[in-house]
């Protein structure tokens, strides 16, 4: 568990520096589609090799993938992907906190469904405060800036949905197998995507576009989203939330660092609410379950 979650914190914390520099050298739903769909293919080999991990085997194990895959991948990330073409890296990651809102949230709903507990309610309502200090313009309400902010919280929501979807379903998949063919299915409709846009006839390779590609196919697309895919099978709602506070740190200071991108006074105060926010929701003490809870059975 500590090695999962370790993965997940540091490889998705500097996911966000690494998507910027992707986007401002490459097009971006046909960077994404790539990534996903070598990320789905490789993982899938290792799920059969090494895991022995069967394939789907009947349709509705194939819905489960695909529909996983058009809430995780082509929405999230590609709305994700999208968004960070009109903002800093360190902004994007700071609203894709909210994703722990999302989930406990919606937690309550379905087959594993955990109740909310006043601090939960409490959490919640501080995030809520925390994302409307982000969200604040500072220049046109309707600008790009504004819908690329909006696109991030509808990915953020996107992302809640496939993770509970996964959660709530039975699958005879292991979880390795699961990702791979998730990001598979989403990669392949990001592709569709990328040419119905044209983006194949725009495709400039150069060194550091090239790199973050590998970097995010390889350690964020393949090892990253093996972890999270075990942890969501094995751990609580509460635990899975927690990344949702240590990633967006690593995202601002690697964005400070290398970006040299800043954020406004307002946005650190909006930054500090939402991490007071998630804590209440994570920490011990301020868990969003109940703790009869929090020992789920698995699904396979």
């Amino acid at each position: 568990m500590i090695l999962c979650l370790g993965t997940v914190y540091l490889v998705w914390g500097s996911s966000f520096l690494f998507t910027k520099i992707a986007v401002q050298n490459l097009p971006a739903a046909l960077f994404a589609g790539i990534r996903f769909v070598t990320a789905g293919v490789l993982l899938t080999v290792v799920a059969r090799t090494y895991s022995r991990s069967h394939l789907p085997t009947t349709w509705i194990e194939w819905r489960h993938v695909t529909i996983a895959g058009f809430f995780m991948v082509f929405v999230s990330n590609g709305l994700n992907t999208w968004a960070m073409q009109y903002m800093p890296s360190n902004e994007l990651a700071l609203l894709n906190g909210t994703s722990a809102f999302w989930i406990a949230g919606l937690g309550v709903f379905g087959r594993r469904g955990h109740p909310l507990t006043r601090s939960a309610v409490l959490g919640l309502l501080v995030g809520f405060i925390g994302a409307v200090l982000m969200l604040i313009p500072k220049g046109p309400v309707f600008s790009q800036g504004s819908l690329a902010q909006l696109g991030v919280l509808t990915a953020s929501a996107s992302w809640a949905l496939g993770t509970l979807y996964y959660r709530s379903i039975n699958t005879q998949l292991s979880s390795m197998m699961f990702m791979a063919l998730q990001m598979l299915m989403g990669g392949l409709m990001l592709l569709g995507l990328s040419v119905v846009h044209g983006d194949s006839m725009h495709w400039p390779p150069n060194a550091p576009g090239i790199i973050a590609l590998c970097y995010l196919t390889f350690l964020s697309s393949g090892l990253a989203y093996t972890a999270y895919g075990w942890l969501t099978m094995n751990t609580t709602p509460a635990l899975i939330s927690t990344y949702s506070y240590v990633n967006p740190a690593i995202a601002a200071v690697l964005g400070w660092l290398v970006l040299h991108e800043h954020l406004s006074g307002l946005q650190l105060f909006g930054m500090a609410i939402i991490i007071i926010g998630v804590c209440i929701l994570t920490l011990p003490g301020g868990s969003l379950t109940d703790p009869k809870t929090l020992a789920e059975p698995k699904t396979q």
